[in-house]
């Protein structure tokens, strides 16, 4: 099945304070962030009608843009409400949301600063990120590596630095695997295209701490509800000869949500008791179920 293209689809999307036709929603080709990659942006999961953790969402977008040089002209409290109207608006109960700011066309050339910031927010339904992901997923590793702290703005969720991401990812498709992992400027286990990653030893749970990972919200929800549970959470470097120590492993992301591995280029895993309980856990978190609040 082929997916409706994103420019040609029914509804409305948010930009600059007003809503706007979806596909009358358009930006010039000589807008700057185009061209230089200073485009900033969240996605947003919303379960029965509420986007969860919508203020750490809102808060990081804006803290993207200043690590970037530029001011978002909204607040955190108008952005929530913005992608809260958004949701409202397209009529869906269970969707993702995508807010994004970027640099505009009012001059071109590396320096940016006479550019005018806009945001926009975007709402459509997106199921699972991968299909009968209780099965497990493959990974290959990435021949990309995470750049070091002092090459790149790596805690901006920067449009720029998704670039070796979409290269990693689209790679390890045409090669036949799910996704690809990527390891750090050191080598360390990092990080997938979109999504952290965990591994787990004799009930504990291990996950890389590195200087080059951004600060992901459903990678510290998850932390703090394992921990809620009785799980201990390990937060140390890995190195890649220590992956095949661990006995399970999964990945977790606003569009992941949780997903077990069953490989990781030749390692085996089999989802276990740890995956499915951390699976139903967040499932239940998300979706004011569970008794842990977040």
């Amino acid at each position: 099945m082929i997916e409706k293209a994103y420019h040609d689809r029914d509804g409305h999307i948010w930009m600059d304070g007003q809503f706007l036709d979806w596909r009358d929603t358009k930006v010039h080709v000589l807008t700057h962030s185009l061209h230089y990659g200073s485009a900033v942006f969240e996605g947003n999961r919303a379960y029965g009608g509420e986007i969860f953790r919508l203020s750490d969402h809102s808060k990081r977008l804006r803290n993207s843009a200043n690590i970037l040089g530029y001011e978002i002209p909204y607040t955190q409290e108008e952005i929530d409400q913005a992608c809260i109207d958004t949701l409202a608006n397209s009529g869906l109960k269970d969707a993702y949301v995508r807010p994004f700011a970027w640099r505009g066309s009012d001059m071109m050339g590396v320096a940016s600063k006479n550019n005018q910031i806009h945001l926009a927010i975007a709402c459509w339904h997106w199921g699972s990120y991968f299909s009968d992901k209780m099965k497990g997923i493959r990974l290959c590793i990435s021949d990309w590596r995470r750049p070091a702290p002092d090459t790149s703005p790596c805690k901006s969720k920067a449009a720029g630095l998704y670039m070796i991401c979409t290269l990693a990812k689209d790679k390890a498709a045409a090669t036949g695997w799910d996704d690809a992992l990527m390891f750090d400027y050191k080598g360390r286990v990092a990080e997938c295209t979109g999504a952290h990653i965990f591994f787990v030893k004799d009930g504990e749970l291990y996950t890389p701490t590195n200087d080059i990972l951004l600060e992901g919200i459903t990678h510290d929800s998850i932390i703090k509800l394992a921990e809620a549970k009785g799980y201990k959470v390990n937060k140390q470097d890995i190195m890649p000869n220590e992956m095949s120590d661990f006995e399970e492993c999964f990945v977790v992301g606003t569009a992941a949500e949780v997903t077990p591995v069953r490989e990781i280029d030749g390692i085996h895993y089999k989802p276990g008791k740890v995956c499915e309980d951390m699976v139903k856990t967040y499932d239940d978190a998300v979706n004011g179920k569970g008794i842990i609040k977040l």
